[in-house]
């Protein structure tokens, strides 16, 4: 059959195709949807942070890396010695004449990946120096292209006197006169005295908001345009760590940069066909900075801390976790951080707030005290925090975890569950990476939970497809039907973030993942717009949405369409996933409307793609995204075709008349 008649006969079938009748109830609006609803979960895995959001430049800046020079190139006369001027970061270089006037000294920085840089944009050098002999010194900093082999191989330099033995810190600006995706910061010794370099540093002057030690502004943005309610940060299993040695350690990602100690990655070894024996935290991406980027983006921020258990993945031996009866270090660190966010800068942790810049609190609501954990280990060291954390603070709610997955950990999913019911927290998080089949037949596991229990945190999901883990259009078309089931029981469930967040196409250990990017573009995956559509069309309340008076949860002869409905003050929103094979024809019914309200502007958002294996990418970083067009309006009723495989939010003002 040729083409033609190929698509006259898909036609013919969708024309035959029986009316979905969906009926929304305009009168009778049920829960009210909390402004956390749809939020980001941050964790440095795939280079999400260093070579990623945090937009230092530099790899291993302090020489702290346990290969003290990892991520450098030393020529010449160079030495690593350790007692620098921050105590925690006590490693620098010294930079001596090489002995012949025809020989160089100096270092060179590979950088994430490369130091990528645009042309006619400016790039701000720093690094704090000294000259041990007291005299004068000269750097010469540049920015290089290693690939040109001449005299221009050099797009950027300036030149840096250093004076005296104290330290101080030095500053140049750096304006590219090319773009270079896999350029190198090289820094030559300039003089016969030599100088002794720590801290060094590149940063675009273009970040977010400005902030010297900045975001890169379009992953940030990327993340501001989803307009999250909840930011929680800083992991996941990096909260964790192998070991409790290096688990996050919320106070050591505070203070200046310079002396904030370096901590091993835990996604550094995870697996051997993704090893990167370099990935290490600098913390200059702290929890200041976490709650100042909440803030700016109107998401009510969420630190993860420690419970004192290692992570039972990869560390489940009695020994590895800390004796109930030694937490209190523990648990005064949580104390700690809601007087550090909310504390008046009279008090201790306020006033540490107060002089990195930030005299009034940040307004912390909720704290989670473990990450993934399960078992009895985990609920009795987290029941001496719940004590601690109401005696101290009751109106700081309290996130406990309900383990790795409903399903392939059902029995300690279930244990868990009754046993933060029993502790009174306020929220449980639940994480479930899953296939298809699974979230599909999940759509209407919330209608069952116990409406008086502790709320549903969905802190860790996305479709893992079967045979396919990896992005792609069918697997956010699943995760779209999904979140049907969360919308719709947003009494129940009041928080829900997918994860990950952040990937770096050179340097990922998981996928799929939320935002891709290399160090000069980025771009959004189809389940990034999903999310977005979700948040931007959140509305304030819940409207009943049935489909042969049942909902619309993709059961038997619902034709594969899963659906929700909302409202808020001046429009109707029904979100609806088709996940058939099949163009669904619907009408969509609004009853209850009063005699005097006339829906108008009528118009649908529609997500779909005709290859449901593809995605976006970095070639073609709009493959799929949501396209707009206008929906006619007829009475209190439309009518609307939706693809096979498509995602549709339809969208009514709602017009009182005089």
């Amino acid at each position: 059959m040729n083409t033609f008649l190929l698509t006259l006969a898909a036609l013919a079938a969708a024309w035959t195709t029986e009316t979905n009748e969906l009926v929304v109830r305009t009168d009778k609006p049920g829960a009210e949807i909390p402004s956390t609803m749809y939020g980001l979960f941050f964790e440095d895995i795939n280079y999400a942070a260093d070579g990623g959001l945090y937009a230092e430049m530099v790899k291993n800046r302090s020489f702290e890396f346990p290969q003290r020079l990892m991520g450098w190139s030393a020529f010449g006369n160079v030495s690593v010695r350790d007692d620098g001027p921050f105590e925690r970061n006590p490693h620098y270089v010294r930079l001596e004449h090489p002995g012949h006037k025809e020989k160089r000294t100096g270092l060179e920085n590979e950088g994430y990946f490369g130091v990528a840089f645009r042309q006619g944009e400016s790039y701000r050098f720093s690094v704090w120096a000294r000259v041990p002999t007291g005299q004068s010194a000269k750097l010469k900093v540049e920015l290089i292209d290693p690939d040109t082999m001449n005299e221009e191989q050099a797009v950027a330099t300036q030149t840096i006197d250093i004076k005296g033995t104290g330290w101080q810190k030095y500053t140049a600006l750096l304006t590219p006169a090319q773009t270079e995706a896999k350029g190198r910061l090289r820094i030559f010794l300039d003089s016969p005295e030599g100088v002794d370099l720590e801290h060094v540093s590149l940063f675009p002057v273009d970040t977010w908001m400005g902030h010297e030690n900045g975001l890169r502004k379009d992953l940030a943005q990327k993340l501001a345009d989803l307009k999250p309610g909840v930011l929680r940060f800083p992991g996941g299993c990096i909260v964790e760590g192998t070991d409790l040695e290096t688990r996050y350690r919320w106070k050591n990602t505070i203070g200046p940069v310079e002396n904030r100690p370096l901590n091993e990655n835990r996604w550094q070894h995870s697996f051997t066909y993704r090893f990167f024996p370099d990935y290490y935290q600098s913390c200059g991406l702290g929890f200041y900075e976490f709650f100042q980027f909440a803030e700016e983006i109107g998401a009510e921020p969420l630190p993860i801390l420690s419970v004192g258990l290692a992570c039972q993945f990869q560390n489940n031996s009695p020994e590895a976790h800390v004796p109930v009866d030694s937490l209190q270090p523990y648990i005064q660190d949580a104390l700690d951080l809601i007087e550090f966010a909310n504390g008046d800068a009279s008090t201790p942790w306020g006033k540490v707030r107060a002089e990195m810049g930030h005299p009034e609190p940040f307004g912390m609501k909720y704290i989670g005290i473990g990450n993934e954990q399960w078992g009895p280990e985990y609920v009795e060291r987290l029941c001496p925090f719940v004590k601690a954390l109401r005696r101290a603070h009751p109106e700081i709610q309290i996130v406990g975890s309900a383990g790795p997955s409903p399903d392939w950990m059902k029995e300690e999913f279930d244990y868990l569950w009754k046993e933060m019911k029993h502790l009174e927290v306020d929220l449980v998080d639940e994480h479930y990476y899953s296939p298809e089949a699974w979230l599909l037949s999940q759509a209407a596991r919330y209608d069952a939970y116990d409406r008086k229990g502790p709320k549903v945190f969905a802190g860790e999901y996305a479709c893992h497809a079967v045979g396919k883990k990896w992005n792609h259009f069918n697997a956010s078309l699943v995760e779209a039907a999904f979140m049907t089931g969360l919308e719709r029981n947003a009494d129940v469930v009041h928080m829900a973030t997918y994860a990950p967040l952040l990937a770096h196409v050179e340097g990922w250990q998981w996928r799929p993942d939320l935002i891709w990017f290399d160090n000069l573009h980025s771009f959004a995956s189809a389940s990034y717009y999903v999310q977005q559509l979700y948040s931007l069309y959140r509305g304030t309340h819940v409207l009943p949405l049935t489909m042969d008076g049942k909902a619309v949860t993709g059961a038997e002869g619902q034709n594969g369409l899963y659906a929700s409905a909302v409202c808020d003050a001046d429009k109707y929103i029904v979100k609806v996933a088709n996940t058939s094979d099949t163009p669904q024809r619907l009408a969509i019914a609004f009853d209850g409307l009063k005699r005097y309200e006339v829906l108008t502007e009528g118009r649908v958002l529609m997500l779909s793609s005709d290859n449901p294996d593809a995605d976006n990418s970095l070639e073609n970083p709009e493959r799929i995204v949501p396209v707009e067009q206008p929906l006619h309006v007829e009475g209190h009723r439309i009518e609307a075709e939706l693809p096979a495989k498509s995602f549709a939010v339809y969208i009514l003002k709602k017009h009182l008349m005089k």
